[in-house]
C-alpha cells in the first residue's frame, strides 16, 4: 500500500513553514517533536535484550563501622551482535554433529565417484542455507539496536532542533538568525573532534555523562575564546556561554550537536574578512558614491543649452555595516580584489540617476522699434523653453543586497547586521552605522509660541523613532537626514521645500551666526560620513543647543556634544 505523502516531508514545505509559523509556535512543534522522539527512545531501549550480571557491591555498615561485601546480580543491556548462550550452545551442537556426520560421508567418498559428488553439492546447499540463516540471526539480533541507534539520532537532532528555536524564541534580536555556517570552521570542527573523542574514551574509562559534557563545553569554550582573541572585534562571548550552559543541560549526544550549532550562530554572525580588507572595501564603495556626485554636480555642464535644471534627488551615501554584512552573507571571508566587480553592481543597483527633458511652447513680449520714425510696439511670440528634469535615486544599501540574496544568506544578513558582525566599533566616525539613544526634550513653551514653529514641530515629533533609511523621503518608507526636513517643512505648510540632499538644503538658506539662531532655523554639519560635499547631515535647530533630526533614528540630539560641536558647520534659514 501506498504510504500517504507527509506534508513536512520536503525541503519547500520547511522553508514555507518559517514564514507561516511564529517563532513561539515552531519553538512548540520543535519541543512537541523532540518529546514524542523521546518517548520512543525509551520504549526502544526497554526493547533491548537484558541479561543478568553478578556484581560485588561494597556497603558500609553503620553498626560495625566497616565496609561489607555483597553478591548481587544486576540486569545491564547486552551487547549488540552477542548471542544467548543457550541459542549459542545448541548452534554449537547441532554444528559439531553435522561435522561427524560429513566426516564419514569423506570416508566414503573416495569409493564412489557418485557419493562424492552428491556430497559436494550437499555441501553447497548446506552452505548457502547457513548463510543464510546466520544473515536472519544477525538481522533479528540487531534489530533492536539498529531501532535505538536511528531514534538517538532524530532524538538529537529534534533536541538540537528544539533547544535552537527556544532560544530564538527568548531572543527577539536573533529571531532572524537560522544560521548554518560558522567563522574558521574547520579549525573549531578539528578541534570539537579531538576533544569528544577524549570525551568517548574518558566515557570507556568510567567517567560520567555530566562530566563528559562539562569536558567538552570547557574544550570548545576555550577555542571560541581563542578565535575571539585573534579578531578584534571580538564575540558575543556572554550570548555563547548561555547557550553553552543550557546545551549542557541536555543530553550528551545532543549537546556535541547543539554546540557546533551555537557556535555556528555566534561565529555566524561575524564580520569574516580582516579588518583593513573590510575599510578598504568601505572605501572603494564610497569612491564610487564620490564618482556619483561628481557627475551630479557637472550635470549642467554636461547637458548645456537648458533654460532651467531642476532636481530631485536622493542622498548619496550609505551604511558600511550593510555594506559589508551583505558581502560576508553572500562570499564569507573576502578581499577588496575579490569583490571589486560585485561592489560596481550593487552600486549599479542602489543608485540611478536619470535625466528627461522636456520642451514648453511659451509666449512671451517683445518691444519692436521702428528705426526711421523711433515708435515703438509691442507683440507677443513663442518661444522654445528648454528643461532639463534630473533625478537621482537611492534605494539603500540593504534593500539592494536584500535582492540578491538566497532566503538562507537573507537571514545571515539580518543577524549580521543586528549585531554589527560583532564589531560595533569599527566604523566609529560614522553615524549611519552606529545607532544614538538620543534624549527626551520637552519644547520650551515660549518657543511653541511662535505657530510656525509649533507647526514644524509637530509634524517632526510624529516620526521620532522612524529609522534611517538611506533615499527615504517619505513616512513610507522611512527618511534620510535631508529627506526628514525638507518633508517636515513642506508637510507643515512653513515652507514648500522640494526634495533635495544637505547640501542642497544649504544652498537654499541664508546663512547666520550660531549666536543668532532661533528654534526652527536649520543647523548644517560636516565630515559625519565620506561625502562628496562639505555639508554631510542636516537638522532641525529646536532652540537651548538642541535639534531634531534623522539620525539612527529620529531623535532629539544636543548640538553641544562633542561629537555634534566637532562636526558643526554652520546655521541657516530659509529664504
Amino acid at each position: 500500500m501506498k504510504r500517504k505523502a507527509n506534508i513536512y516531508d520536503t525541503d519547500d514545505v520547511e522553508r514555507s513553514k518559517r514564514l507561516l509559523f511564529s517563532p513561539e509556535e515552531r519553538a512548540a512543534r520543535a519541543q512537541h517533536k523532540a518529546e514524542v522522539l523521546g518517548t520512543k527512545l525509551e520504549r526502544a531501549k526497554k526493547k533491548i535484550p537484558k541479561k543478568k550480571k553478578l556484581r560485588l557491591k561494597k556497603e558500609f555498615d553503620p553498626q560495625k563501622s566497616r565496609l561489607k561485601h555483597t553478591l548481587r546480580f544486576e540486569e545491564t543491556e547486552k551487547r549488540q551482535g552477542k548471542e544467548a548462550l543457550p541459542q549459542k550452545a545448541a548452534r554449537r551442537m547441532a554444528q559439531s554433529a553435522g561435522a561427524n556426520l560429513h566426516a564419514k560421508v569423506y570416508q566414503a567418498e573416495e569409493e564412489n565417484v557418485g557419493t562424492k559428488a552428491a556430497h559436494r553439492t550437499e555441501l553447497a546447499g548446506e552452505g548457502t542455507a547457513a548463510l543464510a540463516a546466520q544473515r536472519v540471526r544477525n538481522y533479528h539480533q540487531n534489530a533492536p539496536y539498529k531501532r535505538m541507534e536511528k531514534l538517538e539520532i532524530k532524538a538529537d537532532k529534534a533536541n538540537v532542533s528544539a533547544a535552537y528555536r527556544a532560544a530564538f524564541r527568548d531572543n527577539p534580536e536573533l529571531r532572524k538568525g537560522g544560521i548554518k555556517g560558522f567563522v574558521q570552521k574547520q579549525k573549531i570542527k578539528r578541534q570539537y573532534a579531538k576533544d569528544y573523542r577524549k570525551a568517548k574514551k574518558a566515557e570507556k574509562r568510567g567517567v560520567s555523562a555530566a562530566g563528559k559534557a562539562k569536558d567538552i563545553a570547557g574544550s570548545i569554550g576555550r577555542a571560541a575564546l581563542n578565535i575571539a582573541k585573534k579578531h578584534k572585534g571580538g564575540l558575543v562571548i556572554v550570548g555563547l556561554g548561555a547557550t553553552l550552559l543550557v546545551m549542557v543541560g541536555s543530553s550528551l549526544s545532543s549537546c556535541s550537536m547543539m554546540m557546533e550549532g551555537a557556535i555556528s550562530a555566534a561565529l555566524g554572525t561575524s564580520y569574516t574578512s580582516e579588518d583593513p580588507d573590510i575599510i578598504q572595501t568601505e572605501a572603494d564603495f564610497a569612491a564610487l558614491e564620490t564618482g556619483l556626485q561628481d557627475q551630479l554636480s557637472n550635470i549642467e555642464g554636461a547637458y548645456p543649452g537648458f533654460d532651467e535644471y531642476r532636481y530631485d534627488v536622493d542622498s548619496i551615501g550609505h551604511n558600511p555595516n550593510e555594506l559589508i554584512s551583505y558581502l560576508t552573507a553572500r562570499y564569507d571571508a573576502f578581499t577588496p580584489g575579490q569583490v571589486g566587480t560585485e561592489l560596481q553592481r550593487l552600486f549599479d543597483l542602489q543608485y540611478s540617476l536619470t535625466t528627461r527633458e522636456v520642451v514648453e511652447i511659451r509666449t512671451r513680449t517683445v518691444t519692436h522699434t521702428d528705426s526711421e520714425t523711433g515708435d515703438t510696439w509691442e507683440e507677443e511670440e513663442e518661444y522654445e523653453y528648454k528643461i532639463l528634469y534630473v533625478t537621482l535615486r537611492n534605494k539603500g544599501t540593504g534593500t539592494a543586497a536584500m535582492g540578491e540574496l538566497t532566503a538562507e544568506q537573507k537571514e545571515r544578513y539580518t543577524a549580521i547586521l543586528s549585531l554589527k558582525g560583532n564589531k560595533p566599533d569599527l566604523f566609529g566616525n560614522d553615524i549611519y552605522a552606529n545607532e544614538s539613544a538620543g534624549e527626551d526634550y520637552d519644547i520650551p513653551g515660549e518657543a511653541l509660541a511662535d505657530p510656525e514653529f509649533a507647526a514644524l514641530i509637530r509634524e517632526a515629533e510624529k516620526y521620532l523613532g522612524f529609522p534611517y533609511v538611506w533615499g527615504g523621503s517619505s513616512p513610507a518608507t522611512s527618511f534620510d537626514c535631508s529627506g526628514f526636513v525638507c518633508y517636515v517643512y513642506t508637510h507643515s505648510g512653513v515652507h514648500n521645500l522640494p526634495r533635495t540632499t544637505a547640501q542642497g538644503i544649504y544652498n537654499q538658506c541664508a546663512h547666520i551666526p550660531k549666536s543668532e539662531a532661533r528654534p526652527g532655523d536649520i543647523i548644517f554639519f560636516t565630515g559625519t560620513y565620506n561625502s562628496p560635499g562639505p555639508v554631510s547631515h542636516v537638522g532641525i535647530y529646536v532652540g537651548e543647543n538642541r535639534m531634531i533630526h534623522c539620525g539612527s533614528p529620529i531623535q532629539y540630539a544636543r548640538t553641544d556634544s562633542p561629537y555634534w560641536s566637532g562636526h558643526y558647520y554652520a546655521m541657516g534659514r530659509l529664504k
